[in-house]
């Protein structure tokens, strides 16, 4: 049990680290990238972007890591590893909300972006460019802080799981 509680906080720490990376990289390199870029440019790329994004590394960080994190919840229920518990929890905890606003916002966003179709045949660039861009970067920065935050607990929990399993 020890060696299976373990790997699901390793694999929890390796998942909430590529989504931080993931999505802070967004916040600070690949949205001010396109901060200044036409809208045509912006709506294509963040439209190849979406479709890109959904491939079995990613697919694996993000549904897997929700898996792996509440798996170390339960693992860490009990015995003696129920010291590191409350770090568990909440790296947990702030992978699902990183998960939910993944979901509910930046999801339903790319979504009616690729709806828009193909930029050369949208009459107002402007205005889909409008009602994407600045509400998805303020989400994008709540996840990508959830998003670290649970991989800094999820740090801490492997340096206390560590003291708790020599």
């Amino acid at each position: 049990m020890r060696i299976l509680s373990t790997i699901t906080l390793l694999l929890s720490t390796l998942s909430a680290g590529l989504m931080a990376g993931l999505f802070a990289g967004f916040a600070y390199a690949v949205m001010p990238g396109l901060r200044n870029s036409a809208d045509r440019t912006l709506i294509e790329a963040m439209q190849r972007i979406n479709v890109a994004i959904i491939n079995p590394v990613f697919m694996t960080a993000f549904m897997g890591g929700l898996l792996f994190t509440v798996g170390a919840v339960a693992l860490h229920w009990r015995g003696d590893l129920r010291p590191v518990l409350p770090w568990v929890i909440a790296g947990c905890v702030l992978f699902l909300v990183m998960f939910g606003v993944t979901s509910a916002v930046n999801v339903p966003l790319n979504d009616a972006l690729a709806r828009a179709g193909d930029p050369d045949k949208i009459a107002d660039l402007a205005a889909v460019r409008e009602s994407f861009e600045a509400r998805w970067i303020t989400w994008n920065i709540v996840r990508a802080l959830a998003a670290t935050g649970s991989f800094a607990c999820f740090c801490w929990a492997l340096i206390a799981h560590g003291r708790h399993t020599v």
